[in-house]
């Protein structure tokens, strides 16, 4: 991260923690400073791989940033909300639909949830090399910041990790971050997210969720824990438990694109969003995170090379010869995303098709 003199914005004050006693998700802590050597890295991805396949979450701790640097990442976070105007807002809204890109802005109330209530959030995206496109004013001096911050992730972080799923599937270090180049042709990118308080009316038609049940589209998510507790993954058991908010820590999942690239070892997983607990309620939700794609000409078939793969078979969601490229699929996802209309299947579930591919959404 820059260590020069930085440009003074106001401070972001998050909530305070809840203390209310949930139903929280057991989930595995990763310590990512153990991972500097082949033999640390190969008890370590048996850790990940555990945690991968048992819930499909784990945290990520001394990953190389200080809560300093961290508390600084939320300043910048809120700036694009608190500190452009709803006209330039618009100026720089993406037209998701039309181009399967989520860079620029995500307006509120361009999603649908549930029973004719839209989403109450809003983020701002830029592409890892955020030179692709322009910025609104306010953004424009905290540009070398977040270029830094996205090199970060994604060298610091997201290889190392690619680098403990693929030995978790008995694979060359570098299979997966082969396929992660950072100068390369992708759509990785960097996503700053406000949610804002809802009505009751909203929360009574939506039954508190904010954002259904889904799978992320690309191959890892990298969350940047914060203390608004809202999100909830779906364990094994069925039961939808809260993520408890760690400081200074990360959040790591995996999504389609990993689903498709380890043959259904490491399954995306299914995650939601709802109303926080009462003690939180009334305040802002700022999120930071790194959503990583492979490089845009990868096609997503399996590693079929994988040891564990020819002991275990492979899950394929369709045949080698229709498997859709990384481009051609997170251009489908973000183009079907809140703006179509879904079949209801059973149990509450309801389903799309994206390149021939079954999408379920859990309501």
């Amino acid at each position: 991260m820059p260590s020069a003199v930085l440009p003074q914005i106001p401070h972001y004050e998050p909530a305070p923690a809840t203390k209310e006693s949930l139903d929280y998700a057991a989930l595995t802590i990763v310590d990512l400073s153990k991972a500097k050597t082949p033999q640390e890295r190969a008890e370590l991805s048996v850790q990940v791989r555990d945690a991968m396949m048992s819930q499909g979450f784990f945290y990520v701790v001394n990953h190389g940033l200080t809560p300093t640097q961290n508390a600084r990442i939320f300043d910048i976070a809120d700036v694009p909300f608190a500190h452009v105007t709803d006209e330039e807002k618009r100026q720089y809204a993406g037209n998701i639909k039309a181009t399967g890109s989520y860079q620029g802005y995500k307006l509120r109330q361009y999603w649908h949830i549930d029973a004719g209530v839209h989403d109450q959030l809003e983020h701002y995206n830029l592409n890892r090399d955020v030179t692709k496109k322009a910025h609104p004013r306010a953004l424009r001096p905290l540009l070398p910041e977040i270029e830094a911050w996205a090199r970060f992730n994604h060298l610091e972080v997201l290889h190392p990790i690619l680098r403990l799923l693929a030995l978790g599937m008995e694979l060359p270090e570098d299979a997966f971050v082969n396929q992660h180049g950072y100068d390369a042709a992708g759509e990785t990118y960097v996503r700053f997210m406000k949610y804002y308080p809802r009505s009751e009316e909203e929360e009574e038609k939506t039954k508190n969720v904010w954002l259904k049940g889904h799978t992320d589209f690309g191959t890892v998510t990298i969350l940047w824990s914060q203390p608004v507790a809202a999100l909830q993954i779906l364990s094994p058991d069925g039961n939808w438990r809260w993520v408890r908010h760690i400081d200074n820590a990360l959040v790591i999942n995996a999504g389609d694109a990993m689903e498709f690239l380890s043959g259904g070892f490491y399954k995306a997983t299914i995650h939601r969003v709802v109303q926080p607990p009462a003690d939180q309620r009334g305040y802002t939700r700022v999120g930071a995170f790194y959503f990583a794609m492979t490089d845009d000409n990868v096609k997503l078939v399996p590693h079929a090379d994988s040891p564990v793969l020819q002991r275990h078979g492979i899950k394929r969601r369709c045949e080698d010869a229709d498997a859709p490229t990384m481009e051609q699929w997170r251009r489908g996802r973000t183009s079907a995303y809140g703006q179509t209309d879904l079949k209801r299947a059973e149990n509450g579930v309801e389903e799309e098709v994206i390149n021939g591919v079954i999408v379920k959404h859990y309501n």
